[in-house]
């Protein structure tokens, strides 16, 4: 198990470039990337992939131990708190838990983390019930606990905290509790969470869990979710405002949003610049970068029927060209 990004959302994604951008068409990049949407049969919780310094994750920790962690003193920070963490204090627990968990000034062990976050999920810290339910969920560190997760994570969400509140609206939609999952989504949504603003935008672009549908509402969370630079969002707003979905219209913001997911990495966002290159939307027609990022896009696994069609009628010069544009891109 790692303990970097474990992200998803258990809403599936909007079918995109499907209609009312008819100059691109329909596309075939059923992956978006980085950070996907996926069935809702997937239990991937999302976690934390920073090291956080802020103080209140670990409630009352003494301030010399806590000094230390955030000046990068982390053995320092670690002899302060194991005697207290053996002593039964919560939040020194916490803190020896996060050293071990990040390998911070010491090999990282991942059993040693699962330890102390138990004993302090046990003490009531909210980050502590948070990792431990990820832990619980996972099963690969402890037995698989579904129905313990589940309780922890509820408290550490019932805590404000935004990542546990994500995480349980997740668990309650796959429980068929959709309504009050998106009173979760929502709270995480509004601390600013983009997964969740993310979330919130396809809850109103379908109209599910008591919310209407309401293609405004649902643009305007895929844009603080796509300035909180989460692709998936980015590519998904860069679509509507090509195709005027939610909002009017606008070829260069689109193109704009699109083309930001795509130097990110985001491989829909390759094939969909691509076409925006084809067709001159957005953008100056330009068959050389066209063909370059959708080239680019084909590496990764991307196939694209209306791209593949397009590179057959390029000359072999052409070719040549979006080529060496191609190996410019990485």
């Amino acid at each position: 198990m790692t303990f970097s990004r474990l992200s998803v959302l258990i809403l599936a994604a909007l079918s995109l470039f499907g209609g009312a951008a008819a100059a691109i068409g329909q596309d075939n990049d059923a992956g978006k990337g980085a950070r996907p949407a996926v069935e809702s049969n997937d239990q991937t919780p999302a976690s934390n992939d920073d090291v956080m310094v802020d103080p209140s994750r670990f409630s009352n920790l003494p301030d010399e131990a806590f000094g230390a962690f955030q000046r990068g003193h982390y053995l320092t920070a670690l002899k302060l708190a194991l005697p207290r963490a053996e002593n039964g204090d919560g939040a020194a627990q916490t803190l020896v838990a996060e050293i071990y968990a990040n390998g911070l000034g010491v090999r990282q062990d991942p059993d040693e983390a699962r330890k102390w976050y138990e004993k302090a999920a046990e003490k009531g810290i909210p980050d502590a019930q948070l990792q431990f339910a990820l832990m619980l969920i996972d099963g690969t560190l402890v037995s698989q606990d579904p129905d313990r997760a589940f309780i922890l994570m509820r408290r550490a969400a019932e805590a404000g905290k935004p990542l546990a509140q994500f995480n349980l609206a997740q668990m309650l939609s796959e429980s068929g509790s959709l309504s009050e999952a998106v009173g979760w989504y929502e709270k995480a949504a509004e601390a600013k969470l983009a997964d969740a603003q993310y979330a919130m935008a396809q809850i109103y672009a379908e109209g599910v869990g008591g919310k209407p549908r309401d293609m405004e509402e649902a643009r305007r969370w895929l844009s603080l979710a796509a300035r909180s630079n989460f692709d998936t969002a980015q590519v998904d707003l860069g679509t509507w405002m090509v195709e005027g979905r939610g909002g009017p219209v606008d070829f260069a913001e689109g193109f704009a949003w699109l083309k930001r997911a795509a130097d990110s990495g985001n491989v829909a966002a390759w094939n969909r610049v691509a076409k925006l290159y084809q067709a001159g939307i957005g953008v100056d027609p330009d068959p050389i970068a066209a063909a370059a990022w959708y080239m680019r896009a084909r590496q990764a696994g991307l196939v694209d029927k209306t791209m593949e069609s397009f590179l057959e009628g390029l000359t072999e010069e052409q070719i040549q060209s979006a080529e060496e544009r191609m190996e410019s891109l990485r």
